[in-house]
């Protein structure tokens, strides 16, 4: 196995990006850009404990994990209307057969976006020499909440445009010891 490159800010912009840009084009049709707010600015403007500080509209945020050599979590925080048109675009639906369906149908189309997104960038943190494995997806929905990580995991807050709804990819990491 080759030594492992460093783990970067870089190399987690890089694979986020990709990541992010290649599940939501490939699978919505949408073109998500990584808006230029870096994570020193994020923490000035009181945003490194959460990405939706001053924001009370409703959120689905899907979030998968890896273990390995390096351990983290990703969340992908979607606002609801934009959470609520993923699975119509995904599986033909119109927004009545989605309300027929329940939030069940939300769920699982997020929950599946999330997944390709953490595989991705899973697949990048491999390709760097550390190997992890993927954990099950969940749903958190919700608004006025904050998900705070323990003082010993590195956090990396990401920003994306997709034709005016926003994506955040809040990306945990701690390595292994």
């Amino acid at each position: 196995m080759p030594a492992a490159e460093q783990i970067t800010d870089s190399l987690i912009r890089e694979n986020i990006s990709r990541a992010v840009g290649d599940v939501f084009r490939t699978m919505l049709g949408r073109e998500p850009v990584l808006t230029p707010v870096a994570n020193k600015d994020i923490e000035q403007m009181g945003l490194a404990q959460s990405p939706l500080a001053g924001n009370s509209r409703p959120h689905v945020v899907g979030t998968v994990g890896f273990i390995g050599d390096i351990n983290g979590l990703i969340y992908l925080y979607l606002d609801l209307g934009f959470a609520r048109h993923c699975p119509c675009q995904l599986l033909g639906m119109t927004e009545t057969e989605l309300n027929d369906a329940g939030d069940e149908v939300m769920n699982d189309a997020i929950g599946e976006l999330t997944n390709m997104t953490v595989g991705s960038f899973k697949n990048g943190l491999c390709d760097a020499g550390y190997p992890c494995k993927l954990t099950i997806p969940s749903i958190l929905h919700g608004s006025n909440f904050t998900i705070e990580p323990i003082s010993s995991v590195t956090r990396h807050i990401y920003y994306f445009d997709s034709s005016g709804h926003r994506i955040i990819a809040d990306v945990l990491m701690k390595q292994d010891e």
